[in-house]
């Protein structure tokens, strides 16, 4: 059974809201969950156990690998040819999950998208596939440009045995934001 704003006119603002609020998905992350009765925090840094950076510059995708416990090499990586049209595009085929509520302090009603990408890509039918990634993105209910939680898994999450992670955003901006990159990861010329 269907839910009751998955209708025509709910599938026609899904993919002008889907892509707004995913395409969010390139910021600044934590992906450690907060201590239990922890203050909320504004932005992840050297503090946490695991502290990471992910953006779109100049048609490139960067993940900057500040601080991962276990792992000694902290390099750029850098998927070039992609840009926000491209991570949009990507995420046009979100599915609508549900209307869900995030019970934290406070507690935030959101809409739950997923997104997949499994290769190869075929219609229905018994052929073997393989996924690549998924992600369940949590996006404000009344703001679909703002989303407060994401669960990713699949091969993008390399440094975890688990291959996926939670990010769980306290503040969200809408704004743009000073690029600076390091040298190790210096865009092409």
């Amino acid at each position: 059974m269907r839910h009751p704003r998955e209708t025509m006119g709910w599938r026609g603002t899904r993919r002008a809201a889907a892509p707004a609020a995913l395409a969010a998905v390139v910021a600044l992350v934590l992906a450690a969950p907060p201590p239990a009765g922890a203050a909320p925090r504004t932005a992840g840094g050297p503090q946490h156990p695991i502290w990471f950076t992910n953006l779109i510059y100049r048609d490139t995708l960067y993940t900057l690998t500040y601080k991962w416990p276990g792992l000694t090499e902290h390099d750029c990586s850098r998927i070039p040819g992609f840009g926000l049209e491209d991570l949009n595009k990507a995420f046009e085929g979100a599915r609508f999950v549900g209307p869900e509520t995030l019970r934290r302090t406070p507690e935030r009603r959101v809409n739950h998208w997923r997104v997949g990408v499994v290769l190869p890509q075929l219609p229905p039918g018994n052929y073997p596939r393989l996924p690549l990634a998924l992600g369940d993105i949590y996006v404000d209910e009344k703001n679909p440009g703002t989303f407060w939680q994401v669960l990713q898994f699949g091969v993008q999450n390399l440094y975890d045995p688990e291959l996926d992670e939670w990010l769980v955003m306290d503040t969200f901006e809408h704004r743009p934001g000073t690029v600076t990159l390091p040298r190790r990861c210096e865009p092409p010329h």
